[in-house]
């Protein structure tokens, strides 16, 4: 029991008047009983990664998912595990139903349980109404709908079994990362966007089906980490292009989705986590403007 609780303290910093202090957070242990344990897709790199560290920081150990970045996933576990102790990475391609289908069991067998998944990994390839065709709209869908839809499907049934084992705390919730873009649309990536608008539809319909076992969640950034496509000068411009003089950062964004899965009463809905960008008129995708 002692060891059980010393897994619980956790430590957070906090930046007060500019300065940075570490501080040590105990959870009260009944409403904690044992670690609390989330699966983080597309958590070896950028985003994923920020969400999956920040979750750490709080106390839950982290399933990190990942495709191909083997390397980047066992940095991203070591950095967890200094931080909650306890971590793990499985690779899974989202494109394949069967190893979606097999991911959820696959985490459940290595840490026992599973209280959450947050679905950061996203396919983002451009198209646009004169390039698209069916195999970039299922490529796309398969991967930001398809496969976050099976994973809540898979922690719905998880945690009605654990129910049915006698599970008082057997609740859960899923965040879906969504993006701004869905309420400031522009005709580029074309599939990408139908793909999203299809996983924020099915949040509200999961948010029903599942409830009141798991709660669903949208988060949606805006402008939060540059790419290939974007130098450091012209990603500065586009992030102080909103109405708060700044877009999200990745510690927005993860501080965001810890809120979503820490509090009870939130489900069925999304939040913008753009700093008004989604209030603003873009022709055309950050990426190419």
């Amino acid at each position: 029991a002692a060891m059980a609780w010393a897994m619980w303290v956790c430590r957070a910093v906090v930046k007060l008047s500019g300065v940075f202090v570490t501080a040590r957070i105990v959870p009260h242990m009944s409403s904690f009983p044992r670690p609390r344990t989330v699966l983080v897709t597309g958590a070896a790199r950028r985003l994923g990664r920020s969400i999956a560290l920040a979750l750490a920081a709080g106390g839950w150990q982290v399933a990190v998912h990942y495709r191909e970045s083997v390397q980047d996933a066992i940095d991203t576990v070591a950095a967890c595990a200094k931080l909650a102790g306890a971590s793990a990475h499985f690779d899974a391609d989202f494109s394949d139903e069967a190893a979606v289908r097999a991911l959820l069991p696959r985490v459940i067998d290595h840490f026992g349980s599973v209280d959450a998944v947050v679905n950061s990994a996203s396919l983002f390839e451009h198209d646009d109404a004169q390039t698209f065709g069916f195999a970039a709209l299922e490529q796309h869908l398969r991967s930001n709908t398809g496969a976050p839809i099976v994973l809540a499907q898979a922690l719905h049934q998880h945690l009605q079994d654990r129910a049915a084992a006698g599970d008082a705390d057997a609740q859960g919730a899923v965040v879906n990362l969504l993006d701004q873009k869905l309420w400031n649309q522009n005709p580029d990536f074309l599939s990408y966007t139908l793909s999203k608008a299809a996983l924020e539809a099915a949040g509200t319909m999961l948010a029903l089906a599942l409830a009141p076992r798991v709660r669903v969640v949208g988060v949606a950034p805006g402008l939060t980490l540059t790419s290939h496509m974007l130098s450091d000068e012209k990603f500065a411009r586009l992030h102080a292009l909103s109405p708060l003089g700044r877009s999200s950062t990745a510690d927005d964004v993860a501080a965001t989705v810890r809120f979503a899965l820490e509090n009870r009463s939130i489900t069925g809905t999304t939040l913008l986590v753009d700093g008004g960008q989604h209030l603003m008129k873009f022709e055309r995708d950050f990426s190419l403007m």
